[in-house]
């Protein structure tokens, strides 16, 4: 099927205007982002990420607003994997320190329910563990196995038989249990998995993600540039850099702004953004592909005519893979969970700056060069 056949726009004198609105975008993103900056998840900024598999769907409101009230400050708490999976995150790495009494106090409680009266001591006490010491060897499976049962990591600290000293662990995930479960009553759960991330961690991966993308730009400069000429490339990658940062100051600009959308950036976040420099450049390509061609077979019309002609003849082809692109994001960024949406949300709005810049500012920056070098473009 094609649309839009037999176009004839000046697309190349319409340049000025389509400078004007790129700036216009490209200024209030890179305003936002020196004002407001960027908001990093825990992958880059450290933390715990814990996720809930509860028997029943879950009222993912309710268990926010009893997670937000629990001590461990910021916190995100989405759906996961379905109507029976939270998955909470927050920047805290372990219980903060005015509330670990209080978690400390619960054990004994938990202990006290299971040998009341009971003599033990206390041997050793961490950021994120405590450790008893029971005199009365006998118990001490029964204690470990109803420690476990309420929900604790309880373990020995040696094999060996006549040691009776326990370690308990009472990090982020056993606190989160701790504060839910009487709350939700009717409605069992269990934690699946718990991961922490440490700031240096955070602080590597955010540098990894930062070479990953810049790689990405400098292959495929040197690809373009062997391909076409260097200045296709370099109108490729600075419509790139163009479709990062307006995309980039969307995320500035919204970030708190639209209920139920978190918009911080995480790895999920950056291989979207991977995927965006990917789609952009494919449609680039087809532009400069054509161009290449009608450059070619035209050898005596002006570059403008050239590029316009091409544009025009590419126009039918990018609208409809655009569009039909659009239409399965746009699907996963309704239907996709919490988990998904702002992946979703990247490569949806990406799609449609990289699109536009892809016909309107890659080609015009071609021509413009052309222009001011006094250089003709032309292939062989």
């Amino acid at each position: 099927m094609r649309i839009l056949t037999n176009l004839q726009v000046d697309w190349i004198g319409k340049r000025k205007l389509f400078y004007s609105i790129s700036g216009f975008l490209f200024l209030i993103g890179f305003i936002n982002i020196i004002i407001r900056g960027l908001n990093f998840g825990i992958d880059f900024k450290g933390g715990s990420e814990i996720v809930l598999q509860f028997e029943k769907q879950v009222n993912i409101a309710e268990i926010r607003s009893d997670v937000e009230n629990i001590g461990l400050g910021n916190v995100e708490v989405k759906t996961f994997g379905g109507e029976t999976g939270v998955l909470v995150r927050t920047e805290e790495q372990q219980i903060p320190a005015n509330i670990f009494p209080n978690a400390i106090e619960n054990v004994k409680k938990e202990i006290e329910k299971i040998i009341p009266g009971f003599p033990y001591s206390e041997v050793e006490r961490t950021s994120n563990s405590i450790t008893y010491s029971f005199s009365n060897l006998d118990t001490i499976n029964t204690i470990l196995n109803r420690l476990n049962l309420a929900g604790y990591q309880a373990s020995r600290v040696s094999e060996d038989k006549n040691n009776g000293q326990i370690e308990i662990n009472l990090g982020v995930a056993q606190w989160l249990k701790e504060n839910i479960r009487d709350k939700v009553k009717n409605n069992s759960f269990k934690v699946l998995k718990e991961d922490r991330v440490g700031p240096k961690v955070g602080n590597e991966l955010k540098r990894d993600a930062l070479i990953a993308i810049l790689l990405s730009l400098v292959v495929i400069l040197i690809y373009l540039a062997f391909r076409f000429k260097f200045i296709f490339a370099i109108g490729a990658v600075v419509a790139l850099f163009h479709d990062v940062l307006i995309t980039l100051g969307l995320y500035a600009i919204l970030y708190g702004v639209i209920p139920g959308l978190n918009l911080e950036i995480d790895l999920t976040v950056v291989a979207a953004f991977l995927t965006l420099t990917g789609y952009s450049m494919n449609d680039t390509v087809v532009v400069f592909d054509r161009v290449r061609e009608n450059l070619k077979i035209h050898k005596t019309l002006p570059l403008g005519e050239v590029i316009n002609k091409s544009i025009n003849q590419t126009m039918s082809r990018t609208i409809i893979t655009g569009v039909t692109t659009l239409l399965t994001v746009f699907v996963l960024l309704i239907m996709g969970g919490d988990v998904l949406r702002a992946f979703a949300f990247t490569i949806f709005f990406g799609i449609i700056i990289g699109t536009y810049s892809s016909i309107f500012v890659a080609s015009a920056l071609v021509y413009e060069y052309a222009q001011r070098s006094k250089k003709k473009v032309q292939f062989t």
